[in-house]
């Protein structure tokens, strides 16, 4: 089953989601000058900085941080799930992998896939969602995948599905 933002619940929690379900997270237009001031506070590597030492690498041109990728998938996930959820934060992050550049003028796609659900065994207010994030470019090639775990808390009593 695959959801969108104008499809989805108005309030998540955790008994929304479901193992296999694939949330559309929206899209993100990157400019060179949003590459540039990333990398030169976070990450000033010179393939992520200086056009001509950036032509001199592999990649023939300047490319974003892959935490500066992170960084806009994240903004995805809140701006269009996590706001919009019982979320009570995230006890980590696995297998982050920078698969293809990320280059001036690409358009970010995110997918958020459900990849497994389990109820916390010692607090009942609460289970964790474990989650595959993709984000494709404008091509539809996958250039970032992350495994995330987030916290979510149960439906009241009483509260129905929305």
């Amino acid at each position: 089953m695959t959801a969108s933002p104008a499809t989805t619940p108005k309030h998540w929690y955790f008994e929304d989601f479901t193992q296999g379900l694939e949330i559309d997270l929206g899209q993100r237009h990157v400019t060179e000058k949003e590459i540039i001031a990333f990398a030169t506070d976070f990450d000033p590597q010179p393939f992520h900085v200086d056009h001509a030492a950036a032509e001199k690498t592999i990649f023939k041109g300047v490319i974003a941080s892959g935490w500066h990728t992170c960084g806009m998938m994240m903004r995805l996930v809140v701006d269009n799930l996590l706001k919009h959820s019982s979320s009570m934060g995230s006890p980590g992050l696995d297998s982050i992998r920078w698969l293809k550049p990320v280059r001036a003028g690409d358009t970010l796609q995110l997918t958020y896939q459900v990849k497994e659900v389990r109820p916390s065994s010692s607090k009942p207010d609460r289970g964790i969602v474990i989650s595959v994030w993709s984000v494709r470019n404008q091509h539809g090639e996958v250039v970032t995948t992350v495994e995330g775990m987030g916290m979510f808390g149960r439906r009241p009593a009483g509260e129905n599905h929305a």
